[in-house]
């Protein structure tokens, strides 16, 4: 089984990286089907073939994933498209 760790710092504010969190979560939730939930500060989301969550604090964001099978042959492209959208919602990476 495939895993995806990927951490950022950000200079958002828990407040705000929770919305962007939120947003992107509801972008994704609508094109693919995963549904999500909040847990605290970590918003749990899974799928057939995925389960993970994004966490986030003051200063960080978070992403962990397991993939099945299927999903593990696309981990990096998977992985590119979650520094991508990093890149847009919490500014490039240092």
């Amino acid at each position: 089984m495939a895993s995806i760790d990927i951490e950022r710092t950000h200079a958002l504010g828990l407040a705000q990286a929770r919305q962007a969190v939120e947003d992107v979560a509801r972008r994704i939730a609508e094109r693919f089907g995963i549904d999500y939930a909040w847990r605290g500060d970590a918003l749990g989301f899974s799928r057939p073939g995925v389960d993970g969550a994004i966490t986030v604090s003051e200063d960080r964001v978070h992403v962990g994933a397991r993939l099945g099978m299927m999903m593990g042959m696309l981990k990096t492209p998977i992985e590119q498209e979650i520094h991508r959208v990093l890149d847009e919602r919490f500014g490039p990476a240092p």
